[in-house]
Protein backbone atom coordinates (compact mmCIF):
# COMPACT_ATOMS: atom_id res chain seq x y z
CA UNK A 1 0.00 0.00 0.00
CA UNK A 2 1.19 3.53 -0.72
CA UNK A 3 2.83 5.27 2.27
CA UNK A 4 3.08 8.92 3.31
CA UNK A 5 4.71 10.90 6.13
CA UNK A 6 2.32 12.37 8.67
CA UNK A 7 2.84 15.95 7.50
CA UNK A 8 1.36 15.29 4.04
CA UNK A 9 -2.26 14.82 3.10
CA UNK A 10 -1.34 13.05 -0.14
CA UNK A 11 1.04 10.19 -0.60
CA UNK A 12 4.33 10.90 -2.41
CA UNK A 13 5.44 9.02 -5.48
CA UNK A 14 6.78 5.60 -4.67
CA UNK A 15 10.49 4.94 -4.97
CA UNK A 16 11.79 1.48 -5.93
CA UNK A 17 12.41 0.70 -2.24
CA UNK A 18 8.96 1.73 -1.01
CA UNK A 19 7.34 -0.02 -3.97
CA UNK A 20 9.05 -3.25 -2.97
CA UNK A 21 7.94 -2.84 0.65
CA UNK A 22 4.36 -2.19 -0.49
CA UNK A 23 4.30 -5.39 -2.55
CA UNK A 24 5.71 -7.33 0.39
CA UNK A 25 2.90 -5.98 2.60
CA UNK A 26 0.28 -6.93 -0.01
CA UNK A 27 1.66 -10.46 -0.29
CA UNK A 28 1.81 -10.81 3.51
CA UNK A 29 -1.87 -9.91 3.95
CA UNK A 30 -2.94 -12.21 1.11
CA UNK A 31 -0.85 -15.04 2.57
CA UNK A 32 -2.28 -14.59 6.07
CA UNK A 33 -5.86 -14.49 4.75
CA UNK A 34 -5.20 -17.61 2.69
CA UNK A 35 -3.69 -19.27 5.76
CA UNK A 36 -6.78 -18.55 7.84
CA UNK A 37 -9.14 -19.80 5.12
CA UNK A 38 -7.00 -22.84 4.29
CA UNK A 39 -6.68 -24.01 7.88
CA UNK A 40 -10.41 -23.61 8.43
CA UNK A 41 -11.11 -25.85 5.45
CA UNK A 42 -8.28 -28.33 6.07
CA UNK A 43 -9.15 -28.88 9.70
CA UNK A 44 -12.91 -29.00 9.06
CA UNK A 45 -13.64 -26.27 11.54
CA UNK A 46 -17.16 -24.99 12.13
CA UNK A 47 -18.17 -22.17 9.83
CA UNK A 48 -15.37 -23.08 7.39
CA UNK A 49 -17.38 -21.81 4.42
CA UNK A 50 -18.15 -18.55 6.14
CA UNK A 51 -14.49 -18.19 7.07
CA UNK A 52 -13.42 -18.60 3.44
CA UNK A 53 -16.08 -16.13 2.27
CA UNK A 54 -15.07 -13.49 4.85
CA UNK A 55 -11.36 -13.99 4.04
CA UNK A 56 -12.10 -13.45 0.35
CA UNK A 57 -14.22 -10.39 1.18
CA UNK A 58 -11.44 -9.00 3.36
CA UNK A 59 -8.97 -9.50 0.52
CA UNK A 60 -11.26 -7.73 -1.98
CA UNK A 61 -11.82 -4.78 0.34
CA UNK A 62 -8.10 -4.55 0.94
CA UNK A 63 -7.39 -4.69 -2.82
CA UNK A 64 -9.50 -1.54 -3.31
CA UNK A 65 -6.83 0.48 -1.50
CA UNK A 66 -4.03 0.13 -4.06
CA UNK A 67 -6.43 0.25 -7.02
CA UNK A 68 -8.66 3.26 -6.24
CA UNK A 69 -6.77 6.56 -6.87
CA UNK A 70 -8.86 8.52 -4.35
CA UNK A 71 -7.86 6.19 -1.52
CA UNK A 72 -4.20 6.57 -2.47
CA UNK A 73 -4.37 10.38 -2.59
CA UNK A 74 -6.80 11.38 0.18
CA UNK A 75 -6.14 10.65 3.85
CA UNK A 76 -9.83 10.84 4.78
CA UNK A 77 -10.75 8.30 2.10
CA UNK A 78 -7.88 6.11 3.31
CA UNK A 79 -9.28 6.26 6.85
CA UNK A 80 -12.69 5.07 5.66
CA UNK A 81 -11.01 2.30 3.67
CA UNK A 82 -9.07 1.20 6.77
CA UNK A 83 -12.31 1.18 8.77
CA UNK A 84 -13.90 -1.10 6.16
CA UNK A 85 -10.89 -3.44 6.16
CA UNK A 86 -10.93 -3.48 9.97
CA UNK A 87 -14.64 -4.24 10.11
CA UNK A 88 -14.32 -7.24 7.77
CA UNK A 89 -11.24 -8.36 9.70
CA UNK A 90 -13.20 -8.28 12.97
CA UNK A 91 -15.78 -10.60 11.41
CA UNK A 92 -12.97 -12.93 10.33
CA UNK A 93 -11.46 -12.70 13.80
CA UNK A 94 -14.77 -13.78 15.29
CA UNK A 95 -14.86 -16.87 13.05
CA UNK A 96 -11.26 -18.07 13.47
CA UNK A 97 -8.36 -17.44 15.82
CA UNK A 98 -5.99 -17.44 12.81
CA UNK A 99 -7.29 -13.97 11.97
CA UNK A 100 -5.08 -12.69 14.79
CA UNK A 101 -2.06 -12.84 12.48
CA UNK A 102 -3.59 -10.29 10.12
CA UNK A 103 -3.33 -7.68 12.88
CA UNK A 104 0.43 -7.29 12.29
CA UNK A 105 0.22 -5.91 8.70
CA UNK A 106 -2.81 -3.86 9.77
CA UNK A 107 -0.58 -2.08 12.29
CA UNK A 108 1.66 -0.82 9.45
CA UNK A 109 -1.28 0.33 7.36
CA UNK A 110 -2.82 2.26 10.24
CA UNK A 111 0.46 3.95 11.24
CA UNK A 112 1.27 4.89 7.65
CA UNK A 113 -2.10 6.18 6.53
CA UNK A 114 -3.46 7.86 9.67
CA UNK A 115 -2.18 10.87 11.64
CA UNK A 116 0.15 9.97 14.49
CA UNK A 117 -2.40 10.08 17.32
CA UNK A 118 -5.14 8.41 15.31
CA UNK A 119 -2.66 5.78 14.13
CA UNK A 120 -1.60 4.97 17.68
CA UNK A 121 -5.24 4.72 18.79
CA UNK A 122 -6.05 2.43 15.86
CA UNK A 123 -3.04 0.20 16.61
CA UNK A 124 -4.00 -0.04 20.28
CA UNK A 125 -7.60 -0.90 19.39
CA UNK A 126 -6.46 -3.52 16.87
CA UNK A 127 -4.11 -5.09 19.42
CA UNK A 128 -6.85 -5.23 22.07
CA UNK A 129 -9.29 -6.76 19.59
CA UNK A 130 -6.73 -9.41 18.62
CA UNK A 131 -5.97 -10.26 22.26
CA UNK A 132 -9.67 -10.43 23.23
CA UNK A 133 -10.64 -12.53 20.22
CA UNK A 134 -7.78 -14.97 20.77
CA UNK A 135 -8.76 -15.30 24.48
CA UNK A 136 -12.38 -15.98 23.51
CA UNK A 137 -11.33 -18.65 21.03
CA UNK A 138 -9.11 -20.28 23.66
CA UNK A 139 -11.73 -19.99 26.38
CA UNK A 140 -9.28 -18.47 28.85
CA UNK A 141 -6.89 -15.54 29.18
CA UNK A 142 -3.23 -15.42 30.15
CA UNK A 143 -0.45 -12.85 29.92
CA UNK A 144 1.22 -14.87 27.17
CA UNK A 145 -1.77 -14.22 24.91
CA UNK A 146 -1.14 -10.47 25.11
CA UNK A 147 2.61 -10.62 24.51
CA UNK A 148 2.47 -11.46 20.81
CA UNK A 149 0.04 -8.72 19.64
CA UNK A 150 1.64 -6.18 22.00
CA UNK A 151 5.16 -6.88 20.79
CA UNK A 152 3.94 -6.81 17.19
CA UNK A 153 2.34 -3.41 17.79
CA UNK A 154 5.50 -2.05 19.44
CA UNK A 155 7.68 -3.29 16.57
CA UNK A 156 5.33 -1.76 14.01
CA UNK A 157 5.33 1.60 15.82
CA UNK A 158 9.15 1.61 16.07
CA UNK A 159 9.63 0.64 12.41
CA UNK A 160 7.09 3.10 11.02
CA UNK A 161 8.20 6.02 13.16
CA UNK A 162 11.82 5.26 12.32
CA UNK A 163 10.97 5.19 8.64
CA UNK A 164 9.08 8.47 8.90
CA UNK A 165 12.04 10.09 10.68
CA UNK A 166 14.37 8.86 7.93
CA UNK A 167 11.94 10.09 5.32
CA UNK A 168 11.82 13.58 6.85
CA UNK A 169 15.61 13.68 7.07
CA UNK A 170 15.87 12.54 3.47
CA UNK A 171 13.42 15.23 2.36
CA UNK A 172 15.37 17.85 4.28
CA UNK A 173 18.60 16.75 2.64
CA UNK A 174 16.92 16.77 -0.75
CA UNK A 175 15.73 20.33 -0.20
CA UNK A 176 19.19 21.37 0.98
CA UNK A 177 20.75 19.80 -2.10
CA UNK A 178 18.25 21.60 -4.33
CA UNK A 179 18.99 24.89 -2.57
CA UNK A 180 22.72 24.27 -2.90
CA UNK A 181 22.34 23.46 -6.58
CA UNK A 182 20.26 26.59 -7.12
CA UNK A 183 22.77 28.67 -5.15
CA UNK A 184 25.67 27.32 -7.18
CA UNK A 185 23.79 28.09 -10.38
CA UNK A 186 23.08 31.64 -9.16
CA UNK A 187 26.73 32.05 -8.13
CA UNK A 188 27.94 30.80 -11.49
CA UNK A 189 25.58 33.20 -13.25
CA UNK A 190 26.72 36.07 -11.04
CA UNK A 191 30.37 35.23 -11.69
CA UNK A 192 29.68 35.04 -15.41
CA UNK A 193 27.91 38.40 -15.32
CA UNK A 194 30.75 39.94 -13.31
CA UNK A 195 33.28 38.53 -15.76
CA UNK A 196 31.33 39.90 -18.71
CA UNK A 197 31.11 43.35 -17.10
CA UNK A 198 34.80 43.32 -16.22
CA UNK A 199 35.70 42.31 -19.77
CA UNK A 200 33.46 45.02 -21.19
CA UNK A 201 35.14 47.58 -18.95
CA UNK A 202 38.57 46.36 -20.03
CA UNK A 203 37.57 46.50 -23.70
CA UNK A 204 36.18 50.00 -23.25
CA UNK A 205 39.42 51.22 -21.66
CA UNK A 206 41.59 49.58 -24.32
CA UNK A 207 39.50 50.94 -27.17
CA UNK A 208 39.47 54.45 -25.70
CA UNK A 209 43.19 54.54 -24.92
CA UNK A 210 44.35 53.00 -28.21
CA UNK A 211 42.00 53.01 -31.17
CA UNK A 212 39.90 56.04 -30.21
CA UNK A 213 42.97 58.16 -29.48
CA UNK A 214 44.66 56.99 -32.67
CA UNK A 215 41.61 57.79 -34.78
CA UNK A 216 41.44 61.23 -33.16
CA UNK A 217 45.10 61.81 -34.06
CA UNK A 218 44.47 60.71 -37.65
CA UNK A 219 41.51 63.10 -37.81
CA UNK A 220 43.63 66.03 -36.61
CA UNK A 221 46.39 65.21 -39.11
CA UNK A 222 43.95 64.99 -42.00
CA UNK A 223 42.42 68.32 -41.00
CA UNK A 224 45.90 69.85 -40.97
CA UNK A 225 46.55 68.36 -44.40
CA UNK A 226 43.25 69.78 -45.65
CA UNK A 227 44.16 73.26 -44.43
CA UNK A 228 47.67 73.09 -45.94
CA UNK A 229 46.57 71.61 -49.25
CA UNK A 230 45.93 74.81 -51.28
CA UNK A 231 49.05 76.72 -50.26
CA UNK A 232 51.59 74.11 -49.13
CA UNK A 233 51.14 70.76 -50.87
CA UNK A 234 54.42 69.45 -49.43
CA UNK A 235 53.12 70.01 -45.86
CA UNK A 236 49.85 68.36 -46.81
CA UNK A 237 51.70 65.31 -48.09
CA UNK A 238 53.69 65.18 -44.85
CA UNK A 239 50.49 65.28 -42.78
CA UNK A 240 48.93 62.55 -44.90
CA UNK A 241 52.04 60.42 -44.46
CA UNK A 242 51.89 60.90 -40.71
CA UNK A 243 48.19 60.01 -40.72
CA UNK A 244 49.01 56.87 -42.71
CA UNK A 245 51.69 55.94 -40.15
CA UNK A 246 49.21 56.56 -37.32
CA UNK A 247 46.77 54.24 -39.07
CA UNK A 248 49.49 51.57 -39.34
CA UNK A 249 50.30 51.94 -35.64
CA UNK A 250 46.66 51.69 -34.67
CA UNK A 251 46.19 48.63 -36.84
CA UNK A 252 49.04 46.99 -34.96
CA UNK A 253 47.43 48.06 -31.68
CA UNK A 254 44.12 46.56 -32.78
CA UNK A 255 45.71 43.23 -33.71
CA UNK A 256 47.60 42.99 -30.42
CA UNK A 257 44.48 44.14 -28.60
CA UNK A 258 42.45 41.32 -30.12
CA UNK A 259 45.20 38.85 -29.24
CA UNK A 260 45.30 40.25 -25.65
CA UNK A 261 49.06 40.82 -25.81
CA UNK A 262 51.19 43.66 -24.48
CA UNK A 263 51.08 46.95 -26.41
CA UNK A 264 53.42 47.08 -29.44
CA UNK A 265 55.05 50.20 -27.99
CA UNK A 266 56.48 48.06 -25.14
CA UNK A 267 57.73 45.27 -27.38
CA UNK A 268 61.51 45.11 -27.32
CA UNK A 269 61.89 48.20 -25.15
CA UNK A 270 61.32 49.57 -21.66
CA UNK A 271 58.55 51.81 -20.41
CA UNK A 272 60.93 54.77 -20.56
CA UNK A 273 61.72 53.99 -24.18
CA UNK A 274 58.01 53.70 -25.03
CA UNK A 275 57.26 57.05 -23.37
CA UNK A 276 60.17 58.71 -25.18
CA UNK A 277 58.87 57.36 -28.49
CA UNK A 278 55.36 58.61 -27.62
CA UNK A 279 56.72 62.15 -27.11
CA UNK A 280 58.76 62.03 -30.29
CA UNK A 281 55.80 60.82 -32.35
CA UNK A 282 53.46 63.42 -30.83
CA UNK A 283 55.91 66.26 -31.51
CA UNK A 284 56.38 65.13 -35.09
CA UNK A 285 52.68 64.82 -35.87
CA UNK A 286 51.29 67.91 -34.14
CA UNK A 287 52.27 71.52 -33.54
CA UNK A 288 53.41 70.77 -30.06
CA UNK A 289 56.75 70.33 -28.33
CA UNK A 290 56.63 67.06 -26.40
CA UNK A 291 59.53 66.14 -24.12
CA UNK A 292 60.23 63.07 -22.02
CA UNK A 293 62.32 63.09 -18.86
CA UNK A 294 63.46 60.14 -16.78
CA UNK A 295 63.96 61.02 -13.12
CA UNK A 296 66.43 58.69 -11.44
CA UNK A 297 66.53 54.99 -12.22
CA UNK A 298 63.13 53.45 -11.47
CA UNK A 299 63.12 49.80 -10.47
CA UNK A 300 61.92 47.18 -12.98
CA UNK A 301 58.14 47.17 -13.10
CA UNK A 302 55.61 44.38 -13.68
CA UNK A 303 54.18 44.21 -17.15
CA UNK A 304 50.74 45.24 -15.88
CA UNK A 305 52.27 48.41 -14.35
CA UNK A 306 54.06 49.31 -17.58
CA UNK A 307 50.89 48.80 -19.62
CA UNK A 308 48.80 50.97 -17.28
CA UNK A 309 51.36 53.80 -17.12
CA UNK A 310 51.80 53.78 -20.89
CA UNK A 311 48.03 53.90 -21.45
CA UNK A 312 47.68 56.75 -18.95
CA UNK A 313 50.45 58.70 -20.69
CA UNK A 314 48.90 58.07 -24.12
CA UNK A 315 45.48 59.22 -22.92
CA UNK A 316 46.87 62.30 -21.15
CA UNK A 317 48.97 63.38 -24.15
CA UNK A 318 46.02 62.79 -26.49
CA UNK A 319 43.84 65.01 -24.29
CA UNK A 320 46.54 67.69 -24.39
CA UNK A 321 46.65 67.56 -28.19
CA UNK A 322 42.88 67.64 -28.59
CA UNK A 323 41.76 70.07 -25.90
CA UNK A 324 44.61 71.99 -24.21
CA UNK A 325 45.84 74.19 -27.10
CA UNK A 326 49.25 73.80 -25.50
CA UNK A 327 52.64 74.54 -27.02
CA UNK A 328 54.61 72.15 -24.80
CA UNK A 329 53.91 69.01 -22.86
CA UNK A 330 56.40 67.24 -20.63
CA UNK A 331 56.15 63.58 -19.56
CA UNK A 332 58.21 62.56 -16.53
CA UNK A 333 58.72 59.06 -15.16
CA UNK A 334 60.35 58.75 -11.75
CA UNK A 335 60.25 57.30 -8.30
CA UNK A 336 58.90 58.92 -5.15
CA UNK A 337 59.53 56.86 -2.03
CA UNK A 338 57.86 53.49 -2.50
CA UNK A 339 55.81 54.64 -5.51
CA UNK A 340 56.51 55.00 -9.20
CA UNK A 341 55.15 58.31 -10.48
CA UNK A 342 54.19 59.43 -13.97
CA UNK A 343 53.71 63.20 -14.47
CA UNK A 344 52.21 64.81 -17.57
CA UNK A 345 52.39 68.63 -17.51
CA UNK A 346 51.31 71.05 -20.27
CA UNK A 347 51.04 74.82 -20.66
CA UNK A 348 47.58 74.77 -22.22
CA UNK A 349 44.40 76.65 -21.42
CA UNK A 350 43.62 74.40 -18.45
CA UNK A 351 40.20 73.57 -17.04
CA UNK A 352 38.29 73.14 -13.79
CA UNK A 353 38.82 69.55 -12.54
CA UNK A 354 35.58 69.82 -10.54
CA UNK A 355 33.64 70.35 -13.76
CA UNK A 356 34.75 67.43 -15.84
CA UNK A 357 32.21 66.58 -18.57
CA UNK A 358 29.98 63.59 -18.05
CA UNK A 359 31.10 60.71 -20.33
CA UNK A 360 28.92 60.65 -23.41
CA UNK A 361 29.05 58.37 -26.47
CA UNK A 362 28.77 61.39 -28.81
CA UNK A 363 31.13 63.85 -27.10
CA UNK A 364 33.52 61.46 -25.36
CA UNK A 365 34.80 62.33 -21.90
CA UNK A 366 35.85 58.81 -20.95
CA UNK A 367 39.59 59.57 -20.67
CA UNK A 368 39.90 60.55 -17.01
CA UNK A 369 37.46 57.85 -15.86
CA UNK A 370 39.42 55.24 -17.81
CA UNK A 371 42.72 56.36 -16.30
CA UNK A 372 41.32 56.26 -12.78
CA UNK A 373 39.86 52.78 -13.33
CA UNK A 374 43.20 51.45 -14.59
CA UNK A 375 45.11 52.86 -11.63
CA UNK A 376 42.50 51.82 -9.06
CA UNK A 377 42.75 48.22 -10.27
CA UNK A 378 46.43 48.19 -9.20
CA UNK A 379 46.02 50.20 -6.00
CA UNK A 380 47.23 53.45 -7.56
CA UNK A 381 45.94 57.02 -7.56
CA UNK A 382 45.38 59.76 -10.11
CA UNK A 383 45.80 63.43 -9.22
CA UNK A 384 44.88 66.29 -11.56
CA UNK A 385 45.80 69.92 -10.88
CA UNK A 386 44.54 72.54 -13.29
CA UNK A 387 42.79 75.88 -13.53
CA UNK A 388 41.48 77.88 -16.49
CA UNK A 389 44.39 79.63 -18.16
CA UNK A 390 47.12 77.93 -16.09
CA UNK A 391 47.81 74.60 -17.79
CA UNK A 392 47.33 71.12 -16.41
CA UNK A 393 49.45 68.77 -14.30
CA UNK A 394 48.49 65.11 -14.08
CA UNK A 395 50.20 62.68 -11.69
CA UNK A 396 49.69 58.90 -11.72
CA UNK A 397 51.13 56.97 -8.75
CA UNK A 398 51.49 53.21 -8.36
CA UNK A 399 52.93 51.39 -5.33
CA UNK A 400 56.19 49.54 -5.92
CA UNK A 401 54.87 46.49 -4.02
CA UNK A 402 52.73 44.97 -6.80
CA UNK A 403 50.24 42.12 -6.27
CA UNK A 404 51.80 38.69 -5.97
CA UNK A 405 50.33 37.45 -9.24
CA UNK A 406 52.09 40.09 -11.37
CA UNK A 407 55.45 39.26 -12.90
CA UNK A 408 58.25 41.78 -13.40
CA UNK A 409 59.63 42.30 -16.91
CA UNK A 410 63.41 41.96 -17.16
Amino acid sequence: MNTAPPANTAAPALTPTTRTLSWCLHLLIVALLALAAGRAVAEGRPHAGATVAVAVACGLVYAAGPLVPRIRGDRRAAAWWLAAVGAVWLVLLGLTADGVWVAFPLYFLQLHLLPRRAGLAAVAATALAAIAAFALHQGSFSAAMAIGPAIGAAVAVAVVWGYQALYRESEQRRRLIEELTATRADLAEAQHTAGVLAERERLAREIHDTLAQGLSSIQLLLRAAERALPDAPENSARYVGQARQAAVDNLAEARRFVAALAPPALEGTTLAGALERLCATTGARHRLTARFRLSGDPAPLPTSYEVVLLRVAQSAVANTVRHARATTVEVTLGRCGDHVVLDVVDDGIGFDPAKLPVPDPERGGFGVASMRARLDALGGTLTIESAPGHGTALAARLPLAPPAETEARP
